[in-house]
């Protein structure tokens, strides 16, 4: 596991794929599909540190049990 740099604005896949703790080939998946926004910096692929939170709110919003939530 690599320590993420304090202050890092844009992750690598694979760092991405790291904070979310899945798999390189998930989360390149998910990059591919736009499920997870990603921008290119020349060459390379990068996921905003923002992009990895506003997907763990969409599958918060979306897995919701919906009897707890009625409860």
């Amino acid at each position: 596991m690599t320590t993420l740099p304090i202050g890092a604005v844009l992750l690598t896949v694979e760092e991405a794929a790291e904070r979310l703790r899945i798999g390189r080939t998930t989360m390149y998946a998910l990059v591919s599909s736009g499920a997870v926004e990603s921008v290119k910096v020349g060459r390379l692929r990068r996921v905003p540190v923002e992009a990895v939170d506003a997907y763990v709110t969409v599958l918060r919003m979306t897995t919701r049990n919906p009897i707890s939530a009625a409860a």
